[in-house]
């Protein structure tokens, strides 16, 4: 064999291990907790946030393929951090396509997959599968986690299922509702019969887009950031046919307002933020702001950089602070995207950092326990199906 041949399989054989070496450490990287002093929590916080119905709208954490009912030291959620934490219930939501380089203005949706790429380092079975099987693959996930959770982690499908988890949470504060929900329409891959088994597998909050522009709408990421398309309409009113929650994170501006001139139900917004405090094209204007709450819905407000400019408590307060300033406390929620390829300096153990972080702005106890949860809870009784 010659040298060179000798060479390049050195070459080969080294990029392979550190290619398969990153995969098995990739949550390390790209779902980080900084550490930082975080406020020290109150007698007078922490019996407020145990007594609150605690609600996080978005959670990418069915992603990665840990077990979530094992503590981890990686990433920002799995059950017993969220019992720490106090979470009545956690919507976890399946991105199933994001492209490479990917960029807050401008986005185009073809060309590498960066979840192949991932689920290639983690030799993970996504890699292989087209979005709508990555979408059911993570919904099994979750039903294999909730089965095997003794009673612990209970499914949210309906509005009694909604109920009956909150009723056990009130009981036993270790137990925690789980609802599922995609990250981007075109897990239906373009065909709105894929709603049904979708639907089917437990899926209740659907964002029309995520990065990119696709089939139903316009990303605010994308490269045309048009409205909703003829197959967004008829997606949209199927959605709330069925009980499915609009999630108008990611949409751009033209097709907020498509939706919410359309919408008959509240609309939330499952991660995300203010252009007051955070000026970029995915967060919202005062007037969206405005639109959404006349529609009754909710703006879940996120922990990461693009979503508050900053990553601390007091950056996620602070623009918490500016949707009630704008639309009253009835209008704003928690949207963290945790395990979200975000970086972090409180996970869900160390909620009740935040909810220090909103007594030591002034916030009431009262606005307190509407952000933590009645919001969220009021939006998802609205829209949910009955049964």
């Amino acid at each position: 064999m010659g040298r060179k041949i000798k060479t390049a399989l050195v070459i080969v054989v080294a990029g392979s291990a550190l290619f398969f070496w990153f995969g098995s450490n990739l949550e390390r990287f790209v779902n980080r907790v900084e550490s930082i002093a975080l406020p020290g929590v109150s007698d007078e916080a922490l019996r407020l946030h145990d007594a609150s119905l605690v609600v996080d709208l978005h959670a990418d954490s069915l992603l990665f393929g840990r077990d979530l009912l094992v503590h981890s030291e990686v990433g920002h959620v799995d059950l017993p951090r969220l019992q720490k934490g106090g979470v009545a219930l956690q919507v976890f939501t399946a991105p199933t396509r994001t492209p490479f380089g990917f960029d807050i203005h401008r986005t185009d949706g073809d060309g590498i997959d960066l979840l192949t790429l991932g689920a290639l380092a983690q030799r993970s079975p996504m890699a292989r599968l087209g979005p709508k099987d990555r979408a059911l693959l993570q919904a099994n996930r979750l039903a294999d986690f909730i089965a095997r959770s003794e009673g612990r982690l209970l499914p949210v499908r309906s509005r009694r299922e909604l109920d009956a988890a909150l009723t056990a949470h009130g009981n036993d504060r270790s137990v925690v509702g789980a609802l599922f929900g995609l990250e981007g329409a075109h897990a239906l891959e373009g065909d709105l019969a894929n709603l049904a088994p979708l639907y089917d597998a437990g899926v209740r909050l659907i964002g029309i887009t995520h990065f990119f522009d696709n089939q139903f709408a316009g990303s605010a990421h994308g490269l045309e950031k048009g409205g909703l398309t003829e197959k967004g309409h008829k997606l949209a009113t199927r959605m709330a046919g069925l009980g499915i929650i609009i999630d108008l994170a990611h949409l751009s501006p033209a097709a907020v307002d498509a939706v919410l001139a359309m919408a008959t139900r509240p609309t939330m917004v499952s991660h995300g933020g203010v252009r007051a405090t955070c000026d970029n094209p995915r967060n919202l204007s005062d007037d969206q702001l405005r639109a959404i709450a006349a529609g009754g819905g909710v703006v879940g407000i996120g922990y990461f950089e693009l979503a508050v400019c900053g990553n601390e408590p007091s950056h996620v307060v602070a623009a918490i602070r500016h949707v009630i300033g704008v639309v009253g406390d009835d209008h704003v929620a928690l949207g963290s995207d945790y395990d979200g390829a975000v970086s972090v300096t409180f996970d869900t153990s160390q909620l009740s950092s935040l909810t220090q972080q909103m007594f030591d702005d002034g916030l009431p106890e009262e606005s307190i326990r509407k952000v933590l949860g009645t919001n969220a809870i009021r939006v998802l009784r609205a829209t949910l199906p009955r049964n």
